[in-house]
């Protein structure tokens, strides 16, 4: 599969700071890859040089075949662009702003079709000016991708986006993979990077910290919990016995963490609970999240 973004030993330094630190990875076509990090872990700076706004100090990067900062406008028209923040001419509509910005593209997508996509086409004759603030990042969005892009950039494309939008762009982004589009996305909310990523990289103080498919990151985590209430007497270490697995109790809350077994002590303690007449009250399996090895990578948490 093609490479359409090839970073290499990237670093770029504003004065004393190293905003971006010997970062290395790949995209390929039409996937969707997300840069995760804080604020501050060098993701903006990042997707900047990738898209010719910032030169780089050291390393390469090489965007569908050429370098950003020779970018030349057949490489521009193939390339979108949703940035965290944008300024209009807030006294055009919706639809007068998107016919403007079609007209600087070769193959544009239909501006009706552009607007359904967004959700917008209730608020297509509506001063921009007159929107609200998550509506106008609809329209960034839209902007991003009427011109039919190769490769899209969306930098926390959904913050103000209620979370039936949110859910209705991730569609959305969804139908653009589909046609091929490759997708680099930021993004501060793990359900989305979950849903959406092919993989992604987790950035911590302008380095990668973590790099793969959520599922390879949350199994590399390790450890499974179940939990349930203690049940009345009975003593921890006999249930340990009936388990085959050691438990911590607190508040008369059982924790068995796991790296492997799951199944198998379940069973166990199913079996003695139903033999027993005893209840466990309260069962549940939690397997690590995106947002534990988040916050384990990137320092947020021990």
């Amino acid at each position: 599969m093609t490479n359409v973004i090839e970073v290499e030993n990237l670093t770029k330094r504003f004065g004393r700071l190293v905003a971006v630190d010997d970062v290395s990875f790949r995209v390929r076509e039409g996937e969707i890859f997300g840069l995760l990090g804080e604020n501050g872990a060098g993701k903006t700076t990042t997707i900047e040089i990738l898209e010719g706004f910032q030169k780089a100090d050291h390393g390469s990067a090489v965007v569908l075949g050429v370098n950003p900062r020779h970018g030349h406008r057949d490489w521009r028209d193939r390339i979108g662009l949703v940035l965290q923040e944008s300024d209009f001419d807030p006294v055009h509509t919706v639809n007068e702003t998107l016919k403007l910005f079609a007209s600087f593209f070769s193959n544009p997508r239909d501006v009706v079709e552009t607007l359904e996509m967004v959700g917008l086409t209730d608020k297509a004759n509506e001063r921009v000016g007159r929107l609200s603030g998550g509506q106008k990042r609809r329209v960034d969005v839209a902007l991003g991708i009427i011109g039919h892009p190769d490769l899209l950039f969306l930098d926390e494309p959904t913050t103000g986006f209620d979370p039936v939008a949110r859910r209705e762009f991730w569609t959305v982004i969804e139908g653009l993979r589909e046609t091929g589009t490759a997708i680099v996305l930021t993004t501060h909310y793990m359900e989305e990077a979950e849903r959406l990523c092919d993989r992604l990289a987790i950035m911590s103080k302008g380095q990668i910290v973590a790099e793969g498919t959520s599922s390879t990151l949350i199994s590399a985590l390790g450890a499974t919990t179940i939990r349930f209430e203690m049940p009345r007497d009975i003593e921890a270490s006999a249930l340990c016995s009936i388990a085959g697995a050691e438990f911590v109790v607190r508040d008369n809350v059982a924790s068995v963490l796991l790296g492997e077994g799951v199944q198998e002590v379940l069973y166990r303690l199913l079996t003695w609970s139903q033999s027993s007449g005893k209840e466990l009250m309260g069962l549940e399996v939690v397997r690590p999240t995106l947002n534990d090895v988040f916050l384990g990578a990137t320092g947020g948490e021990e």
